[in-house]
């Protein structure tokens, strides 16, 4: 349990006590949804948690909480108990939902301050998102005293394991390696190809473009009911009509030439044939989404997407073509500083159409959120020409931001930060 007792500022403060479950277990294993607000709810979630996993920290979490709102109201402390929860997707979604639930409870409960009770430093990295909402007065963090063994560890290690977020880089990546030598083997394009791709996979999550790659598949409005559904399937069908050439490409150059690095050339340039095909039909249901949702401003995301995908996909065809003998030298510099001029372009009209929206909307006194649902302030004026906004945070200090990282526009203006 904590050692140290929590600071509140006086008996007279409206005081939250608030358990935070990040990753959902709660629903997970009780179908029991979040937020949990009284003593009754939370004991009863508590207990029901407690009778699914007992292994679980979230229960004595919440049994924290109740103990702890029990013992500061016999000492004369006005307090309420609440428990909000996340996403076992964790991340962007977690954090979207805690921020949804902490509203909830404070629409409920108008309280001064709040103790934070978490399970251990994973839950702690929702302080901005509370803190923007609620003034924090201490943060308890609960300790299993039969977990601080060494022999525990590996109980420890395999309930995590259970967990989606770290399943997936422990036992996914391994699998996909697995599977990748073995079709390599089945087609016999050797080591080569595995090895490439595993290094792009690598590389994409070195520099954070997995969860965004992730993140775009999950908003993808895969439904039957939409318009968008016929794009997306098509892109679909026409990438595993890509693989499919890129594979019988390899196969037959390589039994002509006997050369892995002519064949895996001729492959990606089969692919690249179809590559600007899916990209279109893939960008034309995103369109078709974000205008269905009248999420206008977040065309212009897909605009700049455009014009990179220009660029990267021009790139890697000239390079191909040119590494197989199809242009000279001078020509690939060419369609490289084509390539890139369109890009430029393409970006360029994106940000000018973005700013004349900003223009038309009355923004002076909006709330300002980041990404995460936490509250930055209210913007207090806006420069277009030098692409600035000025934000009031109620702390006396304002603020700069550039125009260009406002990622949406609703009843409130969201910035990517």
């Amino acid at each position: 349990m904590p050692a140290t007792k929590p600071r509140v500022k006086s008996k007279e403060s409206n005081i939250l006590i608030l358990a935070v479950d990040i990753d959902n277990d709660l629903y997970r294993k009780t179908k029991i949804s979040g937020p949990l607000m009284g003593r009754v709810q939370n004991l009863n979630g508590a207990s029901q948690l407690a009778l699914a996993d007992p292994e679980d920290s979230d229960s004595n979490t919440m049994f924290y909480a109740v103990h702890l709102n029990d013992k500061m109201k016999e000492e004369g402390y006005s307090v309420e108990v609440a428990t909000i929860t996340g996403s076992e997707k964790e991340g962007y979604e977690a954090d979207k939902e805690i921020a949804r639930q902490l509203e909830l409870v404070l629409n409920k409960y108008k309280s001064d301050e709040c103790i934070l009770v978490t399970d251990g430093p994973s839950d702690e990295r929702v302080l901005p998102i509370i803190q923007s909402r609620v003034k924090i007065s201490s943060v308890q963090q609960v300790i299993i005293k039969q977990a601080e063994g060494v022999e525990n560890a590996y109980f420890t290690i395999m309930e995590k394991l259970r967990e989606p977020h770290f399943a997936r880089t422990v036992f996914g990546l391994p699998a996909m390696v697995l599977i990748l030598f073995a079709i390599s083997y089945f087609v016999g394009a050797g080591w080569i190809l595995p090895v490439a791709l595993i290094g792009i996979y690598l590389l994409a999550k070195g520099f954070g473009l997995e969860e965004a790659f992730i993140e775009s598949f999950r908003g993808l409005g895969f439904s039957i009911d939409r318009m968008s559904f016929v794009f997306y399937v098509s892109a679909i069908l026409f990438t595993i009509t890509g693989a499919f050439i890129a594979v019988n490409n390899y196969a037959t150059k390589l039994a002509i030439t006997g050369t892995q690095t002519i064949a895996a050339a001729y492959a990606v340039e089969g692919f690249l044939t179809v590559l600007p095909i899916i990209l279109i039909l893939y960008l034309i249901g995103r369109f078709i989404d974000v205008r269905d949702a009248r999420y206008y401003f977040r065309t212009f995301k897909y605009a700049i997407l455009i014009g990179s995908a220009i660029i990267l996909w021009t790139l890697l065809y000239s390079f191909t073509e040119w590494f197989m003998g199809q242009i000279y030298f001078s020509q690939l510099v060419n369609y490289i500083i084509i390539a890139i001029l369109i890009g430029i372009a393409v970006s360029g009209a994106s940000r000018v159409m973005r700013r004349r929206l900003i223009r038309k909307k009355n923004l002076k006194g909006k709330i300002v959120v980041n990404d995460l649902g936490a509250m930055i302030g209210k913007i207090a004026g806006i420069d277009l020409k030098r692409g600035r906004m000025i934000i009031n945070t109620g702390l006396g200090s304002p603020i700069t931001y550039s125009v260009d990282k406002i990622i949406d526009l609703s009843d409130k203006v969201i910035i990517k930060q």
